[in-house]
């Protein structure tokens, strides 16, 4: 690994040329970002995947789509089709891509699009819906085409940017300087029992300036939910020792959801796929032979909410598999007491109050569990 890494090293700085010098042309303004009427708010990272950026933006629509009529707009990675998709209840993950899907699926109510243009894409949106309030961007941190009127930049707590490198030999989509584009920044996947002090370095070595707001977030891990029948529901609580579990993931970052497993006693063993996978019927068989080879008369499959979606598109499952075929959901739940804080932020600038860059106080001695 280290020698791969010592070969990677030359690519790195190529990249980081090529990227340093698109976001001076952008400082310059010889790179034009359009500006929009309509509200945005962009979600995204700069730091290459695992930060938690779709239920943050989940929790975003959970919080706005009463209050406004909102659409979201993704690239679509990885998604078969091209230009502007407006996705319906039945688009798979190849004609949107998985994020995507997963959003429309949770929230069929709101308008779910992906572009990779993502001026295009508002346009369009914009064309087709005369009375849409807000546009959310998925993953727009680095697509500077469009200059969003609020960003939510996310940094993972286990990754932080200060001695980060570059793609690929790092983890680095731009220099860690970028993060001044943000209006907020989220610390993710804290850990629950972070200690006051822990957050004060953090706060020190990201370097804020004072038009810039800190909050510190964790993942909340739900009731299991069966994958083909969401009203069949399992506490992880009840899991002991006596359980065999495989999991299946196709996400950047599964350490914390196998640990989070392994907690209960249950005999854990891991098939990992990588990042945004699509499953192939090959992939089935394997899954279905492990499954079959947990030797507990107690066993079950438990995937993530975006594998589950994926997954249960197959129809190689026999009856004992989808009774014990579940995915693991997680919620945003913010530390210190300052979910309001944040929703306020937000509400200022939709509301466009002057206010909106007014920093919290950050109490560091209180957390929401």
């Amino acid at each position: 690994m280290q020698t791969r890494n010592k070969f990677l090293y030359p690519f790195s700085l190529l990249y980081r040329l090529v990227v340093d010098i698109r976001n001076l042309l952008f400082d310059m303004n010889i790179f034009q970002s359009e500006e929009f009427e309509i509200p945005t708010i962009s979600i995204g990272n700069i730091t290459v995947g695992g930060t938690g950026k779709t239920p943050h933006v989940l929790y975003l629509v959970d919080f706005l789509k009463e209050k406004y009529k909102l659409a979201t707009l993704s690239r679509g990675y990885k998604r078969k089709t091209r230009g502007f998709y407006k996705a319906l209840n039945y688009s798979t993950s190849l004609e949107i891509g998985d994020e995507p899907k997963l959003i429309k699926q949770t929230h069929p109510e709101i308008t779910v699009a992906v572009d990779a243009n993502r001026v295009k894409g508002i346009n369009e949106l914009i064309s087709q819906a005369k009375d849409l309030e807000l546009v959310l961007l998925d993953d727009a941190y680095q697509h500077r085409w469009v200059k969003a009127g609020f960003s939510i930049l996310l940094v993972d707590y286990n990754r932080p940017l200060k001695g980060d490198n570059y793609l690929p030999y790092g983890n680095l989509r731009e220099n860690e300087t970028q993060k001044k584009r943000a209006n907020v920044v989220i610390v993710t996947k804290t850990p629950e029992n972070i200690k006051p002090m822990e957050q004060r370095v953090m706060l020190e070595n990201l370097k804020l300036f004072a038009y810039q707001s800190l909050f510190f977030t964790r993942m909340k891990y739900q009731n299991l939910v069966n994958v083909f029948d969401k009203d069949q529901q399992l506490s992880v609580e009840n899991l002991n020792e006596n359980f065999s579990i495989l999991v299946v993931t196709g996400i950047a970052q599964a350490d914390d959801m196998v640990s989070y497993l392994q907690q209960t006693k249950a005999r854990v063993k891991h098939i990992k796929f990588s990042d945004h996978y699509n499953f192939k019927a090959s992939d089935i068989e394997t899954i279905v032979e492990n499954f079959k080879a947990l030797e507990s008369k107690s066993k079950l499959i438990i995937t993530t909410e975006k594998d589950a979606m994926r997954l249960n598109e197959f129809d190689q499952f026999d009856d004992e598999m989808i009774q014990n075929f579940y995915f693991l959901p997680i919620k945003v739940s913010f530390l210190n007491n300052q979910e309001s804080e944040f929703q306020n932020l937000v509400l200022e600038y939709l509301n466009g109050n002057s206010k909106m860059a007014k920093k919290p106080n950050y109490n560091f001695n209180k957390n929401d569990n």
